[in-house]
C-alpha cells in the first residue's frame, strides 16, 4: 500500500438549541471575518459545492431569517474544473481566488497559512469504480494535502468533510487519528441527521433501543450513506453509548422479499417507516392505500437490505427500497414502550434545498467555536458500515464479521436537527 504521501504525489494531477442565527451567533462577535479555503473535487450547479460552499458566499435561512456568516471565502481549489464550472465565476463575483494546488489555497498566495478553517468536499466528479462499487472519491488524498500544510506550518485548523470520510475505512480511520494528531476539530457524514423532522422528535438521551430500523431509498455507495448516518444519529443515543459494529449482513433481491416475508425483522418498524413516509408509492388505479407485499414487489425492481448487530446485541436494519418511497424514515422499538418511535427525516426540495444550510450551519459552529458539535466518530462508523456492506454483497451476500468496526463513543445530549 502507497503510504500518505506516495498516495498524494500519484494523486496530485489528477433545532437545534445552539442554531446560529443573525443576531444571537456568539455573544462575542469577531473583530473581522474568519477566512476559509474551499477543498473540493468539482463545482457546479447541483454539486456539493454548489449546495454547500455557496453558503458561505450568500447566507442560508436560519429561523425565519436569512443568516450571514461571520466567514468570508477567500481561497479555492478544484481538483476538477468542468466545462459547466462555477468556482471561477464565483471567485470573480465574490472576490476570491482559484488556485492550482491546495498548498497555495491555504497560504492564499503568501508563504504562510493565511486562511482560519477549510470546507472539504470530496463528492462528485470523474473518478474510478472499484471491484464492489465504490467510486474513489480523493477525499484521503485532498484531507493530506491540507494537513501536510499543517504540519509544514506547526498549525492546525478545523476541517468539515462532506460525506464519507474515505472509501477506504483504514483511510477514514487515519484522518481521524491525524486530527487527534494534529489537535484540531473535525467534523464529517451527511446533511440527515441535521435536517427537519416530521414529527420533531428526539430518540430520548439514554433509551433501551430493542431494534431498529431505516426505510430509505438512492442508489448503492451514495444513499445508503445517508441511510445509515440517519439511523446512526439515533443509535448512538441509546444507554451506555455506542460500542460498535459486529457484524453487518447485506441482502440484495430475493433475499430481502424472502426475508421480509419470514418476517426476520420488525414488520411493526417497518410498517411504522412506512406510514412516515411522505411518498409511499401508489399506483394509478388505486391510491391511500398501504402496499401489500405483491404490490411492493412491482414497485420494487431490486430491494437492498443491511442488517446490523451492534456490539452490545443491539439489532438495526436499513433498506433502500427504490420505487416505493423517496425519503428516508426511522423507526425503533424502545423498551418499555409499546408503540415504536418513529420520524421522517425531511428533505426540502430544489433549489434551496435548506437541509445543506443545516449541515452548514453547524459546520459554521465548528469554525466559529473551534469544537465539533457532534462526534466524527460517528462517520468513521458509517464510513466502514458502508464498505462492509458492499463487502458482503460483493461475496455472495455473506454475513462478515466487522471486528475494525467496534468503535466506541458518546454522543452529545444536546439534539442538533433543525427544528424551527
Amino acid at each position: 500500500m502507497l503510504d500518505r504521501r506516495g498516495f498524494l504525489q500519484v494523486g496530485a494531477a489528477g433545532i437545534p438549541a445552539v442554531l446560529l442565527t443573525p443576531s444571537e451567533t456568539f455573544a462575542k462577535r469577531p473583530a473581522k471575518k474568519k477566512r476559509m479555503a474551499i477543498v473540493t473535487t468539482t463545482w457546479w450547479y447541483g454539486s456539493h459545492a454548489w449546495h454547500m460552499a455557496t453558503r458561505f458566499l450568500v447566507g442560508y435561512p436560519v429561523n425565519g431569517k436569512w443568516h450571514h456568516p461571520e466567514i468570508e471565502v477567500v481561497s479555492a481549489y478544484v481538483d476538477q474544473i468542468k466545462d459547466n464550472d462555477l468556482s471561477k465565476r464565483r471567485a470573480k463575483e465574490f472576490g476570491f481566488t482559484v488556485y492550482p494546488t491546495i498548498a497555495e489555497a491555504l497560504r492564499n498566495g503568501t508563504d504562510k497559512l493565511d486562511v482560519d478553517c477549510v470546507l472539504l468536499i470530496g463528492e462528485h466528479g470523474d473518478y474510478e469504480i472499484n471491484e464492489i462499487g465504490q467510486k474513489l472519491y480523493p477525499r484521503y488524498r485532498l484531507f493530506n494535502g491540507i494537513t501536510d500544510v499543517f504540519r509544514e506550518e506547526g498549525e492546525s485548523l478545523p476541517i468539515f468533510n462532506d460525506k464519507h470520510l474515505s472509501w477506504n475505512f483504514e483511510w477514514a480511520a487515519d484522518m481521524v487519528a491525524q486530527s487527534k494528531e494534529l489537535k484540531f476539530p473535525l467534523l464529517a457524514g451527511s446533511s440527515l441527521p441535521v435536517t427537519w423532522r416530521m414529527p420533531s422528535v428526539e430518540l430520548p438521551f439514554g433509551a433501551e433501543i430493542e431494534e431498529a430500523m431505516v426505510v430509505a431509498y438512492g442508489p448503492k455507495d451514495i444513499y445508503d450513506f445517508h441511510a445509515l448516518e440517519t439511523l446512526q444519529c439515533m443509535m448512538e443515543r441509546r444507554r451506555g453509548g455506542e460500542t460498535g459494529v459486529r457484524s453487518i449482513h447485506a441482502l440484495e433481491g430475493d433475499a430481502v422479499w424472502q426475508q421480509l416475508a419470514d418476517k426476520r425483522w420488525s414488520p411493526v418498524l417497518f410498517e411504522a417507516c412506512l406510514s412516515r413516509s411522505q411518498t409511499l408509492a401508489q399506483t394509478e388505479d388505486f391510491s391511500h392505500r398501504y402496499p401489500p407485499l405483491g404490490l411492493m414487489k412491482e414497485l420494487v425492481e431490486t430491494p437492498v437490505c443491511y442488517q446490523l448487530e451492534y456490539n452490545d446485541g443491539t439489532l438495526a436494519t436499513m433498506m433502500l427500497m427504490n420505487g416505493l418511497v423517496r425519503d428516508f424514515n426511522f423507526a425503533a422499538k424502545l423498551k418499555g414502550q409499546a408503540d415504536p418511535l418513529s420520524t421522517c427525516f425531511y428533505l426540502p426540495p430544489n433549489p434551496n434545498v435548506v437541509y445543506s444550510a443545516a449541515l452548514m450551519n453547524n459546520a459554521e459552529k465548528m469554525f466559529m467555536s473551534n469544537k465539533a458539535p457532534y462526534p466524527v466518530e460517528r462517520t468513521l462508523l458509517t464510513s466502514g458500515m458502508v464498505q462492509s456492506a458492499l463487502q458482503s454483497l460483493h461475496l455472495g451476500q455473506r454475513q462478515l464479521d466487522t471486528p475494525h468496526l467496534d468503535i466506541r463513543y458518546k454522543a452529545s445530549k444536546e439534539s442538533t436537527f433543525y427544528r424551527r
